[in-house]
Formats: C-alpha cells, structure tokens, sequence
C-alpha cells in the first residue's frame, strides 16, 4: 500500500503538475486528463477516445503506461486522473472480486459495475461493440501436430509445455488462474513477458509452447499461430467501455459525455484490429492512428 501511495504521488505530479511550496492545495486540473493501461492496445483505445474530446474543443491530455489496474483504478478514483477506458468484463471483476461470476449479458455486466463505481465517484458509460478478450495461442504446427483447436484439448498438455504472458497474468481470474480453475490447466512452467511482442516471438523461438494474446491482436492474421477456442466459456464480455470522473462530467458538461459515447457508438471490432495493426504493424503511435481512424469517420 505505501508503494501505491508512491505511485500514485509520483502520478500526480506528472499528470496535473505541482504547485509552488506556498500553494495551500493542488491546481484545479485544467485539462481532461486521459491515462491508458501499460500495453498498446490500450493506449491507442485512450487516443482514440481523447481525439474525441479534442475534436469537441475540450481541453487533454494524456499519461500513457500507467501500469496495471491495481495502480490506474485507484488513480482514477482519487481523481489523479479523470478517464480511464477499460473492458467490460476485466473492470466488472476487478472492482467486485467476490462477485460470483460475470454475467453472459453486457448490459446486466454495465449495471453491476455502474453501480460499484458510482459508488467510488465513477460514472461508466455507454459500453462500445468493441470487443477484446484475453486469447490464448499456439504455434500452427504444434496444433496440427497434437491436433488442438480448443483449450480442452490443451489441458492434457499444459503439464509438458511453458506458458508466456503478462506479469499480472498468474492473478488474474481470466488469464492463468481462470485457466487453472476452469480448465484444470497447470503448464510446467509459466514465464513473464514484458510485451505482447515479446510473447510472440517467444513463442515462435519455442522459449514458450503457449501464450496470450489479446483476441484482437493484429499479429493473429499475420503469424503461423493458431488462436485456441474458449470453449467452456472462460472470457467474458469484453466490451470496451469509458470510465469517468463523475467530476470531470460535472465540471464539463454534457460535451465530454456526447464526445466519449460518440467514439464508442462508432468504434467496432473490426476498426479495433485495424488500430492495433496501425501500430504494431505498421508503426503509427496510437495518436497518429486515433487520428486517422477519426478522419476516416468524417469520410
């Protein structure tokens, strides 16, 4: 707790800058201040909703790389920043881990989280249809090979290969512990990745005979790997969905709200892997892709 208190300091400073020693209270943010998750998919979903506000003449800016929920969503809490945006599901069991499990239906998952985060001074809004999950991948030859498809089938095998993912990934109750405790999965040994790209390649080395991979990735259609079928139903409903300061909405109007449900009334599955692979593949920052994905929106 006080290396959070740490982090969250630090993130003060850096987002909403600090006053002079004779300054009795931080500055009223002058800006709305937009903070992404620490991998690129994420940053280019806080771009995309940034350029929004932006193109609805509101004040931003934007922290990339935070880290992981246990430092963004107390931040947003604590007003450290003001728009997060998140996953339907992931946000819905992080802000009630003793929720029994999730909902099938998104909009009874909206409602379970909009309640929990009202609470905290969050409003949730309107969920976009895009949609990402954690996937779970193998190289093309070791499928055909061992004939998997589904993560069924890998069980058996898990004892004899090495799992790649995420440093969060051996807490989370959709990445390495969902799969222990749904599918009885437990692999021979479990190595952290400091990237998606690193997975990846780890994975085509054969460092790792297994890893995850957001459903979304780009790199999917383009690598000989094959994306596993979740077929006890293990990921929930993904959508992507903004989480806001109930303040920031205040003090800005119904403009920020119309701006954030706008990206998310256009935003697609689709247009999310065509993101992604702005980014990964073709090398934009996920300003220049948010951007141009806008531009294309006015087309």
């Amino acid at each position: 707790m006080r290396a959070l208190r740490a982090v969250l300091a630090a993130l003060l400073l850096v987002v909403a800058g600090c006053g002079g020693a004779e300054d009795p209270a931080p500055a009223e943010p002058t800006t709305i201040r937009f903070a992404s998750y620490d991998f690129p998919e994420n940053q280019t979903l806080v771009e995309v909703y940034a350029e929004a506000a932006r193109r609805a003449d509101l004040p931003v800016s934007v922290q990339h790389g935070i880290g992981t929920r246990e430092v963004v969503s107390p931040a947003l809490q604590q007003g450290v920043v003001d728009v997060v945006v998140d996953y339907l599901g992931t946000a819905m069991a992080f802000a009630r881990p003793g929720f029994p499990r999730p909902p099938a239906d998104p909009g009874e998952m909206h409602a379970v989280l909009a309640r929990t985060m009202g609470g905290r001074g969050v409003d949730v809004l309107t969920p976009s249809a895009a949609e990402d999950q954690n996937g779970f991948v193998v190289t093309a030859s070791l499928a055909a090979e061992r004939g998997i498809d589904t993560l069924s089938e890998l069980a058996p095998l898990a004892p004899e290969l090495t799992f790649g993912g995420p440093p969060e990934c051996p807490d989370r109750p959709f990445c390495l512990l969902g799969l222990e405790q749904v599918y009885a999965m437990r692999f021979a040994e479990v190595l952290s990745m400091p990237t998606r790209a690193a997975t990846l390649e780890a994975l085509l080395s054969g460092q790792i005979q297994v890893g995850m991979l957001e459903t979304t990735d780009a790199r999917l259609a383009v690598a000989p790997v094959t994306l596993l079928v979740d077929d006890r139903a293990l990921q929930p409903r993904e959508n992507v969905v903004p989480l806001v300061r109930t303040d920031a909405l205040d003090r800005w109007g119904d403009r920020l709200r119309a701006a954030l449900d706008e990206a998310s009334a256009r935003l697609t599955t689709r247009d999310l892997v065509e993101l992604n692979q702005a980014v990964e593949l073709e090398g934009r920052t996920p300003a220049e892709a948010a951007a141009a994905w806008w531009d294309g929106q006015a087309g």
